[in-house]
């Protein structure tokens, strides 16, 4: 079965490919050569991550998926969330984004985090969601070199490494994004033998 994951990023790519059962075949929008700009206007992860996935699926007609992450820090009222790509600003770097929420921790004791991530499949016309979460705490420094945005300073619940100190497939198993991929996973095991 082929599927059009909505995103240019290939760590995101890189992370649900390692998790495909063999008759799956993934696509990115760079792969089906869409380069047009879907602006996530929405104030929800949900609602971003819907208005992806119509935007993917009116235009190609291809069935497809759009996630959308946000970190939500419980001492900064759930902030980032929607806005965790650009807290620090538009141009969307995850060094100012992990500085601007290191900033504001300073002299926070409850450091207690979330990752949560919403999944907008949309097949043969048809809307479906699936959500992922994990729990954690957000560190005072970065460690590790792996992932990408705030994986460095999150750790997760149970965990004594930052998702930056694992591999893709350790990642994997605790992962916010792999909970709700793997939700749609056994959904589209259901429904296509």
């Amino acid at each position: 079965m082929q599927l059009v994951f909505a995103t240019h990023n290939s760590n995101k790519v890189k992370e649900i490919a390692s998790l495909l059962p063999d008759n799956f075949h993934l696509l990115s929008l760079t792969d089906i050569q869409f380069d047009e700009e879907i602006a996530e206007t929405a104030d929800t992860l949900e609602g971003n991550s819907k208005l992806k996935a119509h935007t993917i699926y009116q235009k190609t007609g291809f069935s497809c998926f759009a996630d959308d992450t946000g970190l939500e820090v419980e001492s900064l009222n759930n902030r980032p969330g929607v806005f965790s790509a650009r807290y620090a600003g538009e141009h969307k770097s995850d060094e100012d984004n992990i500085s601007k929420v290191l900033t504001e921790l300073e002299n926070e004791v409850n450091r207690k985090a979330r990752f949560r991530t919403i999944i907008t499949l949309i097949l043969d016309g048809t809307e479906f969601q699936f959500e992922g979460v994990v729990n954690g705490k957000l560190i005072s420094a970065k460690k590790g070199e792996s992932g990408f945005g705030y994986d460095p300073i999150f750790v997760p619940e149970n965990e004594s490494r930052t998702f930056g100190e694992m591999n893709i497939n350790e990642k994997n198993n605790f992962s916010h994004r792999a909970r709700a991929f793997n939700s749609m996973i056994r959904f589209l095991a259901s429904i296509k033998p």
